[in-house]
């Protein structure tokens, strides 16, 4: 019994992070296309994306503040550091060779 509870949980879980994505990717879809305030769609576009980045965290990889998630938490936060640094550090490599080229 306890299995299947779990179960019904997970499904909906899935089922409600899927509705989410895909009404956060509508809606930044449609802000571009739509030209819905043009002066503004870039943030609301990165806005958008925030919010679908912590709905998959919640959703589907099951991260959330509780103390035996908090692992989880700390690794993803720590690899997306090291990610940031590494992009971070190919834009100044790379934007210090233009420079030197023109």
């Amino acid at each position: 019994m306890k299995d299947a509870r779990g179960f019904r949980r997970a499904l909906a879980s899935y089922s409600i992070g899927l509705l989410l994505a895909l009404a956060l990717t509508g809606a930044a879809f449609a802000c571009v296309a739509w030209r819905i305030a043009p002066s503004h769609t870039l943030g609301l576009v990165f806005a958008l994306g925030l919010v679908q980045i912590l709905v998959h965290f919640r959703c589907f990889l099951h991260i959330d503040l509780r103390k035996s998630a908090r692992a989880d938490l700390q690794l993803i936060l720590f690899s997306s550091l090291i990610i940031a640094l590494m992009v971070a550090g190919t834009l100044v490599i790379l934007l210090n060779l233009r420079e030197r080229m023109m």
